[in-house]
C-alpha cells in the first residue's frame, strides 16, 4: 500500500510543478487578450477556460485518489495495531503458563526431595484400593527412581505402586543417601495400609542403620506409637521415653513426651 501511495504524491507534486508554470502563462495569456477583436479576445477567454477547468479536474482526480490511498492505509496500521496487541497478549499468555508450569514442576520436585514430606503425605494418603502393583521401572539413577517413587505418592496416588517401587529402591541402592527416606515411606505406607508389623520393621531400619538421619527421631516416635495401637503401652512408654532423650528439642520428642504423659 506505501508503495502505491508514493507514485500518487509523486504525480500529485509534478502536477502542482506543472501546474504553476502553467497558470502563469494563462495569466498571461489572459492579459495579452486586450488585443484583436471580441470574437478573437472571447474565443480565447474560452479555451483558456477549458484547459484550466481540465486542469482543475486532473488535480480533483488526483487527490480523490490520494485521499482513497490514505484512508486505506490508516485503516490498514489501525488492523496491524489491533493484530499486534492480540500478539503481545497471547505471547504473555504463554509466558504466564510456562511460569505456571515451571512453577508447578519446581514445586514437585521439591516434595518429592524434601525430608520432610514423607510423613505429611503419606499419613493423609486414603485407604488404599487393592489394585496390583506392577513392576516398577528403573532407570538406573538413584535420584531420578527415587523421586519417580515418591511421585507415585503424591501426584499419582498409586500406592502399592510406590511400595514396590521403594522395595526396589533400596534393593538397587544400598548406598544411596536416600535410604533412611525410602525405608521411612515404606514404613508410613505400610502402617496406612494396616500392616503395623512391617511398617514397624521399616521404621526400625531407619533408626538401626542410620541413626543421625533427620528421619530417625521421627522413625523410632512412630514405633512407639505402633506399640501403643497394638495395646503394649509398656513397650511404647519405653520407646517415647527413648525419643526424649536420644533426640531432645525435636518435634518428635515433644510428641513423644505428650503421649507418654498420657500413659
Amino acid at each position: 500500500m506505501i508503495s502505491s501511495f508514493r507514485p500518487h504524491l509523486l504525480s500529485l507534486s509534478l502536477l502542482i510543478g506543472l501546474a504553476a508554470p502553467w497558470a502563469a502563462n494563462a495569466q498571461a495569456l489572459i492579459s495579452s487578450v486586450g488585443s484583436g477583436s471580441v470574437e478573437d479576445r472571447v474565443t480565447s477567454l474560452e479555451r483558456i477556460s477549458n484547459a484550466q477547468a481540465q486542469l482543475l479536474q486532473q488535480l480533483q482526480q488526483q487527490l480523490n485518489a490520494t485521499q482513497s490511498d490514505i484512508d486505506s492505509l490508516r485503516g490498514q496500521i489501525q488492523e496491524n495495531s489491533y493484530q499486534l496487541n492480540q500478539v503481545v497478549e497471547r505471547q504473555k499468555q504463554i509466558y504466564q503458563q510456562i511460569d505456571s508450569l515451571s512453577s508447578g514442576a519446581a514445586a514437585a520436585t521439591s516434595n518429592a526431595a524434601s525430608d520432610a514430606g514423607g510423613d505429611t503425605a503419606a499419613a493423609a494418603a486414603p485407604a488404599e484400593t487393592g489394585a496390583t502393583s506392577a513392576a516398577p521401572v528403573q532407570s538406573g539413577d538413584a535420584n531420578t527412581d527415587y523421586n519417580s517413587a515418591v511421585a507415585l505418592v503424591l501426584e499419582k496416588k498409586q500406592y502399592d505402586q510406590a511400595i514396590a517401587a521403594f522395595q526396589a529402591f533400596v534393593k538397587k541402592y544400598p548406598d544411596s543417601t536416600y535410604q533412611p527416606n525410602a525405608n521411612y515411606w515404606l514404613g508410613q505406607l505400610n502402617y496406612n495400609k494396616g500392616k503395623k508389623d512391617d511398617a514397624a520393621y521399616y521404621f526400625a531400619t531407619v533408626v538401626k542403620k542410620y541413626p543421625k538421619s533427620p528421619k530417625s527421631s521421627e522413625a523410632l516416635y512412630k514405633v512407639g506409637v505402633i506399640m501403643q495401637d497394638k495395646g503394649d503401652n509398656a513397650k511404647a512408654k519405653a520407646v517415647y521415653q527413648q525419643v526424649i532423650k536420644q533426640y531432645p528439642n525435636t518435634e518428635a520428642a515433644k510428641q513423644a513426651e505428650k503421649r507418654a504423659a498420657s500413659l
